[in-house]
């Protein structure tokens, strides 16, 4: 018996993302900066791409939790029954979202070490030693950047945040944990917090990006900044919850899954006696 079955289908699953996002990462922070400028940047891949790839992995496994559990949702909603089976691919992605949801907290908690080791680096330290150097040669007395400072309080704090509440959906899906938990108290701490978590990160990544949106120069070889991919699948999840938390949407969903089925249109009765006789003239 191979081992950890539930887990193979997960780990490639978060292998293919990791692969994707660190090859977009190199193709942008790496090679486009030999190829265009001559500057060897490979000293950036152990740490500034690595650290790049792994929240961008992160979100896009959180939001993969997620999204299986919206499109079973809409499902109920255009068949009006909670009772017909959910395709086969369906079932199977709804049945690994504890895997992919503990892999993502391990890609997030990743990514809060190695932001963490940024000041340990010997190359920040050149690097500030060089800012100062320009700072004094350019004779400023203050470095002070008003708009830089806020964006980093408030995308730090957000980061901070999303890993806490990540954390306790992660710590909820013990067996330990859960058993002490009823069914209500579980799904409000999956879902509550979980939709939380995922509504922090995405926020995390769009603070951090800031206004790198509308800056050309951030469009190297016409490919945009990773954080703008890295916030689309959870956005379009994000807004698709939405869509299921309006009121008329949700009073609906909630009655079917009380039990209520849409009522089926009876089929015609038969037409009484045969077709009417031609009379020939």
């Amino acid at each position: 018996m191979p081992l950890f079955p539930r887990w193979r289908l997960p780990l490639k699953l978060a292998a293919s993302v990791a692969g994707a996002a660190f090859l977009y990462t190199l193709l942008r922070d790496v090679l486009h900066p030999y190829v265009s400028q001559g500057r060897n940047e490979c000293y950036r891949i152990p740490i500034l791409v690595m650290n790049k790839t792994l929240p961008w992995s992160s979100i896009t496994l959180l939001a993969l939790v997620y999204l299986p559990g919206v499109l079973a949702a809409g499902l109920q909603l255009h068949r009006g029954t909670k009772y017909s089976r959910f395709p086969g691919w369906l079932d199977r992605w709804l049945s690994m979202r504890k895997q992919l949801g503990l892999i993502a907290f391990f890609l997030a908690s990743l990514h809060a070490i190695y932001s963490l080791c940024y000041p340990m680096r010997r190359s920040y330290r050149y690097k500030l030693l060089n800012w100062a150097y320009q700072q004094v040669k350019q004779d400023k007395a203050d470095a002070w950047v008003e708009d830089d400072v806020w964006r980093m309080e408030i995308y730090v704090s957000l980061g901070i945040l999303g890993l806490a509440a990540l954390a306790l959906v992660a710590i909820s899906s013990l067996p330990s944990v859960s058993d002490a938990l009823n069914w209500r108290e579980f799904q409000c701490v999956q879902r509550s917090l979980g939709y939380s978590a995922l509504l922090l990160a995405t926020a995390h990544a769009l603070v951090y990006g800031w206004r790198k949106w509308v800056e050309p120069k951030h469009f190297v070889w016409y490919t945009p900044p990773s954080f703008i991919l890295a916030s689309l699948l959870p956005g379009v999840v994000l807004l698709a919850k939405g869509a299921l938390l309006l009121p008329c949407v949700d009073r609906k969903l909630g009655r079917i899954r009380r039990g209520w089925e849409r009522p089926r249109p009876l089929p015609l009765p038969p037409r009484q006696g045969g077709p009417a006789k031609q009379v020939e003239p």
